[in-house]
């Protein structure tokens, strides 16, 4: 770490204390003489990728910060606003505001339940955050074993979900709008497809909801099925603080950046994680990809406190896994590109994979806090080409 100077502190502000924002904030202690702000609308940290089986009562999802953040690290249980540009401060919802030199936008994802369905928003359950997932967790406990769930998206939470509730027993319809796993390779799908029916799931790929009432679905053909609870879990979105504070963002919210994770509209806030879209070709939302994109947007700020030229982001990702209840996992195998190969990892290995890998993003953020600067991963995913940077005035404090 370098030593502080007479100078004042720098202030940087992260707003939002996930995978992203929890290891950006101890990578940036590899500064002294920086001043760490979190704000976070919750007391404790959130597994998302154990969501599912929390809301199963498999297991629980929550850690506490005073574990993972570093030393001089300050939480702020509290919802950011607005970010005020001119005047360099982050509004607060309980009324204070922050003072920063830099913002670390690391505010993550939420989940999608779309206006356009008719009943999805007033009885539908989605588990992107814990709030919901406290709900639904809540909801299972008092339901029947034998009550039907539909859960909607064919992607790795539906399945995840769909998986988890079918192994305790319960009786699940998966509604897949496409695709079952469509980011997979052919024999992962037929995979995750056997266990799925083996399990008693019935998986409807090609049908899409189009109501969702208290006791049922409708479907795009006209069909009813009953359903008891119903869980969506068909995409994600992103919460619209930077729109409110009149920067520019992607079609969902994203944060509009350059290849350093640079807001194009101001270089005092740095973006990271599932709200970042660096070029307009954001990186796919996951836990995978937060932890360097925490490291790469924090290793930006920290060049622009120093008068350097930050570097341009590089991952490569390498696959994806999605468990099949507590003792059956698929770890499919990718290109750099995040293009998938016909080639995965299935059984009580992939199970043990998914385990690994999930208790590692846990634990990088806790090496971090300890040794700053300690992370690595796999660079030289493909990227947009990029003009040589015109000479640029950097900002100081």
């Amino acid at each position: 770490m370098s030593t502080p100077g007479h100078h004042t502190l720098h202030k940087i502000v992260v707003i939002g204390g996930g995978y992203a924002g929890t290891l950006a904030a101890n990578h940036l202690r590899m500064r002294a003489d920086v001043e760490i702000t979190v704000v976070n609308p919750r007391p404790e940290f959130v597994e998302r990728v154990r969501l599912h089986q929390f809301v199963a009562g498999t297991r629980e999802a929550t850690v506490d910060y005073g574990t993972l953040l570093g030393e001089g690290v300050r939480l702020v249980v509290d919802s950011a606003t607005r970010i005020d540009t001119a005047t360099r401060t982050v509004r607060l919802a309980s009324g204070g505001a922050l003072d920063y030199d830099y913002v670390i936008y690391a505010v993550g994802s939420t989940g999608a339940i779309p206006a356009s369905v008719p009943g999805a928003a007033e009885f539908a359950f989605d588990l992107a955050e814990l709030e919901p997932a406290r709900r639904l967790r809540a909801r299972l406990a008092e339901s029947p074993l034998d009550a039907p769930v539909t859960v909607v998206g064919g992607g790795l939470t539906g399945i995840e979900t769909a998986a988890e509730l079918a192994e305790q027993g319960r009786a699940v319809t998966l509604v897949c709008g496409q695709a079952l796993a469509p980011s997979f390779g052919a024999s992962a799908r037929r995979a995750v497809a056997t266990w799925l029916s083996r399990h008693r799931v019935a998986v409807l790929e090609a049908d899409v909801v189009r109501e969702v009432q208290s006791d049922a679905v409708v479907l795009a053909d006209g069909g009813v099925r009953a359903s008891a609870l119903t869980i969506w879990a068909g995409g994600f979105g992103v919460p619209r603080l930077a729109a409110a504070s009149g920067l520019r963002t992607d079609a969902i919210g994203r944060l509009l950046t350059d290849e350093t994770l640079t807001s194009v509209d101001d270089d005092r806030i740095v973006a990271t994680g599932d709200a970042a879209a660096p070029s307009g070709r954001p990186l796919r939302m996951s836990c995978y990809a937060a932890g360097p994109l925490g490291a790469q947007a924090a290793d930006t700020v920290l060049s622009r406190i120093a008068g350097t030229e930050p570097a341009v982001i590089s991952l490569a990702f390498s696959g994806a896994c999605v468990s099949l209840g507590r003792h059956v996992g698929i770890r499919q195998l990718a290109r750099k590109d995040d293009t998938a190969v016909n080639l995965y990892v299935g059984g009580r290995m992939g199970a043990a994979i998914k385990e690994v890998t999930c208790n590692f993003a846990v634990k990088r953020i806790r090496r971090e806090a300890r040794r700053p600067g300690s992370l690595i991963w796999v660079k030289g995913g493909p990227r947009p080409e990029q003009p040589a940077p015109a000479p640029r005035d950097v900002t100081t404090p």
